[in-house]
């Protein structure tokens, strides 16, 4: 388990992270999520012991990371998995880890062939491909068998039979009882893995939840229309005091009113449906919705031309 107490961290004039409050659970993947610069990786570098924090307290297992005997074998991390020596092999790298942590090296072995690279365990660091280099890092991460596992983009890098791969592997670990927690922006990863969310903005905990609880409370919800006659339908529905539009896909979608007020409508004023089902929201449109105020970083939108003066 691990609890956050008014956890904060200063670098210099910025404030990175504000006052957190929070437990991960053991059994559940918790997904960790925010926008760039919302605060997660330096969260999880106080959890690691990585930084100290300004003020307030993160334990694992109700201790300080730092005080933890034999710490890779209570928590497993991949945060960085460029951090390694690229002349060495795959199999020397996890070797050295486990020497210098009192592990035994049968373990190598055991977590090369449980990632795939057991073909790949005498070659060198420096000639992996990004995904080669990602399971690697899974690899260290679960050389201890750790009761704690904590995943920075797990999934980035890996083709489509490593990212089930990946999603089984967390799902199974979660399964066993042990502490999952996943910082990632695939958000539809996270909508088929996650139990529960943490969700930062601006470095403060903004939503601490189950995904479904996630959805309902952050998302607008509406109702999908289709009718031979849409331009009578949004006049009934404004008029009604809701809203509607065409979806630009043969629908009508309308917010504000509830089903059985649009049936009554298109029904006292003869209006043929076809279709009226509700629209359920994504795990990517309620975030996107909720951390809309939290976003550091914005690109132009399509319609707006990049600037070419002084280019050449």
């Amino acid at each position: 388990m691990i609890e956050a107490r008014g956890l904060t961290k200063r670098y210099g004039g910025t404030l990175a992270v504000d006052n957190l409050s929070f437990t991960v659970e053991p059994g559940k993947i918790t997904g960790f999520l925010g926008p760039n610069g919302a605060g997660k990786t330096s969260t999880m570098r106080l959890i690691l012991g990585l930084d100290r924090p300004t003020a307030g307290t993160v334990t694992v297992n109700g201790k300080p990371y730092r005080r933890l005997a034999g710490p890779m074998g209570q928590v497993g991390a991949l945060l960085d998995t460029k951090a390694l020596h690229g002349g060495r092999s795959a199999y020397h790298h996890l070797l050295c880890l486990a020497q210098t942590n009192n592990l035994p090296s049968r373990r190598v072995d055991e977590v090369l062939a449980l990632v795939g690279l057991a073909n790949a365990a005498r070659k060198r660091c420096h000639g992996f491909s990004l995904g080669m280099g990602q399971r690697l890092g899974i690899a260290a991460a679960l050389l201890g068998n750790p009761r704690i596992l904590m995943f920075d983009e797990p999934a980035n890098g890996l083709d489509p039979e490593g990212i089930v791969w990946i999603r089984n592997l967390m799902k199974t670990l979660a399964a066993e009882g042990r502490t999952v927690i996943v910082s990632s922006h695939l958000m539809s990863e996270m909508e088929n893995i996650a139990d529960h969310l943490l969700v930062l903005g601006g470095g403060r905990l903004i939503a601490d939840c189950t995904v479904e609880e996630f959805i309902a409370a952050d998302s607008q919800h509406s109702i999908r229309v289709r009718t031979p006659q849409p331009e009578e339908l949004i006049r009934l529905v404004a008029a009604a005091g809701g809203t509607a539009k065409d979806d630009g896909q043969g629908a009508v979608v309308v917010s504000g009113l509830e089903t059985g007020r649009i049936w009554d409508l298109a029904f006292q004023n003869a209006v043929r449906l076809h279709e009226l089902a509700p629209v359920h929201a994504s795990l990517e449109q309620a975030f996107m919705e909720l951390t809309a105020a939290s976003v550091q970083f914005r690109a132009a939108g399509p319609d707006q031309r990049v600037p070419t003066e002084g280019v050449s």
